[in-house]
């Protein structure tokens, strides 16, 4: 196979089909479930590992192929690392925890951040959060078919620039057979967004040595503008 036909392959692969657009919304949906069945079960004692088990055995328990990427589980200081790997720091009062899940289900990846706070949040990270929300509600409202990549990029960090903040990824990527397809909403990127194209939104702040907040969830976008298939609330989730 020639470099050409790859190329237009990878290309064509960005634009999904229905079927492909309901498959992506289910796996996005056991992702939700699966979140909301492990913050059922979060206790502090329990380790960052003992968290990731659960998400894998909920998964396929649940009709999961397997996992779509590591989970990634970070509390404490461990939450300001972008990609985290489970340890065994265990979950105390007061802690914050960031979340990033996926599975593969009927051969289709799901990809979802969260964090939720083990007692009370600090004014600081009721501040970030918000602003890290406000940040991922901008760019649901108004990325749009026929911008770039970069564009839509733009709007996914424009409110925590105005407050001194920035992060070092992409606002998000496309999903679809792997977790990380194209597009890349990336500032480097200058490819067309269409409609039917799957991606994440995923802004974050991460202060080092302190805390790190990102909130993810994938979407379609269509021509009124992105459809996501799950959606992160703007209440903070404390247990």
């Amino acid at each position: 196979m020639n470099k050409n036909t790859t190329s237009i392959r990878i290309d064509m692969g960005m634009v999904k089909t229905k079927e492909e657009i309901d498959k992506l919304r289910k796996a996005a949906e056991l992702g939700e479930v699966c979140f909301k069945n492990v913050c059922n079960k979060i206790k502090p004692g329990m380790t960052e590992k003992d968290i990731s088990t659960i998400v894998y055995d909920f998964f396929v328990k649940n009709g999961a192929e397997g996992l779509s990427f590591d989970t990634i589980i970070g509390s404490g200081v461990n939450s300001a690392q972008i990609h985290s790997t489970p340890t065994e720091r265990k979950i105390q009062e007061n802690d914050i925890i960031q979340f990033d899940m996926g599975c593969i289900l009927d051969g289709y990846c799901s990809d979802m951040s969260r964090i939720v706070f083990i007692g009370t949040p600090t004014e600081k990270q009721v501040e970030i959060y918000n602003l890290v929300y406000k940040t991922y509600e901008n760019a649901i409202k108004n990325i749009r078919v026929g911008m770039t990549a970069k564009e839509a990029d733009e709007y996914g960090r424009l409110p925590i620039k105005e407050f001194g903040y920035d992060y070092a990824h992409a606002l998000g990527h496309g999903v679809g057979c792997e977790v990380h397809e194209m597009p890349v909403l990336s500032p480097k990127r200058e490819d067309k967004l269409e409609e039917n194209m799957v991606f994440s939104i995923e802004p974050g702040i991460y202060l080092e040595n302190e805390f790190g907040i990102r909130i993810e969830d994938v979407g379609v976008l269509t021509n009124d503008g992105l459809e996501m298939f799950t959606h992160a609330s703007e209440k903070m989730i404390i247990l």
